[in-house]
């Protein structure tokens, strides 16, 4: 891979599908970043395993009794060790503190399940429907001390169905999240993708409002 390219952080807490979708991403030669490290609170996440058997350092973070703001000082002191110049949050399950958002501001994204700013935190795809929504989705969106606040760059849309439930629209969702995650990592390290001054920047134009890519069954 040619050293020129964006050095990518993930932070992952489950089984990381999303991560192997940027890790084929980052296999093809015409992707702009390569992945340097995977960081998870959890032992057992899978991601760490998808990370060492495509020969990426992996590494558990132990959360101790210290509190979310010690716990992300150390998690941020082990994700410099590895000088990244993207921190991607996917499937991370952990609310990160001021600070740490501070010292990764306008080079942090992160995923999440719904078409923000609806359906924020967790249980979307139960929420969705709860709430008879007529379209669900994903975004991703840069990090500020908002939960799931940060402006958006990407989304992918689907048109929800009488006949879906929280897993057919979870699988669903999942496959627009591997499509979008690695475009907007893609977008990030090839220097198009940018926050400016709170305001999300494509190709030197600020974005009104975010790309939208639609499902197509």
């Amino acid at each position: 891979m040619s050293p020129a390219r964006r050095r990518v952080a993930v932070l992952v807490s489950g089984e990381g599908t999303n991560l192997q979708a940027l890790i084929d991403a980052a296999a093809r030669e015409d992707f702009g970043g390569r992945i340097c490290a995977v960081l998870s609170n959890r032992t057992g996440a899978r991601g760490l395993e998808r990370a060492r058997v495509a020969g990426i350092p992996a590494r558990h973070v132990l959360v101790g009794p210290t509190g979310t703001a010690n716990y992300d000082a150390q998690l941020r002191d082990e994700l410099d060790g590895f000088e990244p110049d993207l921190v991607v949050l996917a499937g991370y399950m952990r609310i990160v503190s001021t600070t740490f958002v501070a010292a990764y501001s306008g080079r942090m994204l992160n995923l999440h399940p719904s078409l923000l700013p609806r359906h924020k935190g967790v249980e979307t795809h139960r929420r969705v429907l709860a709430a008879g929504d007529p379209h669900h989705g994903a975004t991703v969106h840069f990090v500020t001390d908002a939960l799931d606040g940060g402006p958006a760059a990407i989304q992918y849309r689907i048109a929800v169905t009488k006949a879906d439930t929280p897993e057919t629209l979870s699988a669903r969702v999942h496959r627009g999240e591997y499509i979008i995650l690695p475009k907007a990592a893609d977008w990030f390290c090839r220097g198009r993708l940018r926050l400016v001054d709170g305001t999300v920047m494509l190709d030197g134009e600020p974005l009104r409002r975010p790309v939208v890519i639609e499902e197509h069954l």
